[in-house]
């Protein structure tokens, strides 16, 4: 921390306190900052390697930095660990000179300088950075080293832009991150193009600021139907053939299991107990039955036959009463009729009788 301390007093004019400890990595990097005195004696890269010097080596890194990335992050790391007492400043090309030399970017010049400010391995951000790099312009910021990869950069008449670095014995070179770029990027979203709309239309994106036309939109919306039924039928399928694999492995297993000679003394044994089974359950069937035929039959002979069962008697000696009483009723009924019969013929007699003695003495 006392190297961050004195990096600090040392580049900085302002009474801000230095920044220490978890902190240091939760304020971004300064644009631009107050460079130190120019130094007397140049630095040399073994003098840099010891770490006897009495200020932070300054380094400085260009790019455009278009799309900030982890390549870009990892090249500035090297420039940054390159010796023991760094003070890496990273300079960033503006919109107007990257658009003229290079091509059109995907982030603005602010949004790239924000990008880079914010990076742990940076402790100042040179704005409007100049393509090639001048001896006023490493003067002006006390510039020790540069940093960049080793490969040859040409524009325009110039087949390496960094060369009067190296022979002057201030450059030191990075490594490139290998399958990653701002044009890989830019690659992967213009090959998965149409796939991109498609997501973006999904979260509520208009053709419009997606710069698509009628027709392009519908044949995204209708491509993206087909890839929904597809999926859909693919995951159907998929389930279909996990179920049929997991059977024909039961089967298989089953089929084994019948010619080896363990599997078949196991199907014995189950075919033993389920006979078991069966014929437990056919006797106990047999038996309910039994019992229902011997309570029908009984059943059945009760209606029919006299009263001998305990559970009819009373009934059968209410209906014989009855009877009985019937029979008594009807010879009363007989009697009483005969009674009637033989009073009438007495009566009759006795007139017959009063009749023949009246005309016998009418005739006297």
């Amino acid at each position: 921390m006392t190297s961050r301390k004195r990096r600090h007093s040392e580049c900085f004019e302002d009474d801000t306190p230095p920044v220490t400890g978890v902190d240091m990595f939760k304020r971004p990097a300064v644009f631009n900052g107050v460079c130190p005195p120019p130094r007397k004696k140049k630095l040399t890269a073994s003098e840099a390697k010891e770490g006897g010097t009495d200020r932070p080596v300054r380094v400085y890194a260009d790019g455009i930095f278009d799309m900030f990335h982890s390549g870009h992050a990892r090249a500035l790391m090297q420039a940054k660990n390159v010796f023991p007492n760094v003070y890496l400043l990273v300079g960033v090309c503006n919109d107007e000179l990257t658009h003229r030399l290079k091509g059109k970017t995907v982030m603005s010049g602010q949004e790239r300088y924000d990008a880079v400010s914010h990076c742990r391995y940076v402790d100042e951000v040179v704005m409007d950075a100049p393509w090639t790099i001048d001896a006023d312009f490493l003067a002006k910021h006390q510039i020790d080293f540069v940093a960049h990869d080793d490969a040859p950069y040409g524009t325009g008449d110039q087949e390496d832009i960094y060369k009067h670095i190296k022979d002057a014995g201030m450059f030191v070179a990075t490594q490139r991150t290998e399958g990653i770029s701002t044009s890989d990027v830019i690659a992967r979203i213009v090959r998965n193009y149409d796939e991109y709309i498609r997501r973006n239309l999904q979260r509520g994106y208009s053709r419009k600021e997606l710069n698509v036309s009628f027709v392009k939109e519908r044949e995204v919306r209708a491509r993206q139907t087909m890839h929904e039924i597809r999926d859909k039928i693919e995951d159907k399928s998929h389930r279909v053939l996990q179920w049929w694999e997991d059977k024909s492995r039961e089967f298989i297993v089953e089929f084994l299991s019948l010619f080896s000679g363990q599997g078949l003394k196991e199907r014995q044994v189950r075919v033993r107990r389920r006979v078991r089974e069966v014929r437990a359950k056919s006797h106990e069937t047999l038996q309910r039955w039994e019992e229902r035929s011997r309570e029908f039959v009984g059943d059945f002979m009760r209606i029919f036959s006299p009263p001998a069962y305990p559970y009819l008697e009373s009934g059968a000696s209410s209906e014989t009463d009855e009877v009985e009483e019937g029979e008594e009723e009807e010879a009363r009924r007989h009697t009483e009729g005969d009674e009637d019969e033989e009073e009438y013929d007495d009566g009759e007699q006795h007139g017959q009788s009063s009749i023949n003695g009246s005309a016998a003495a009418a005739a006297v």
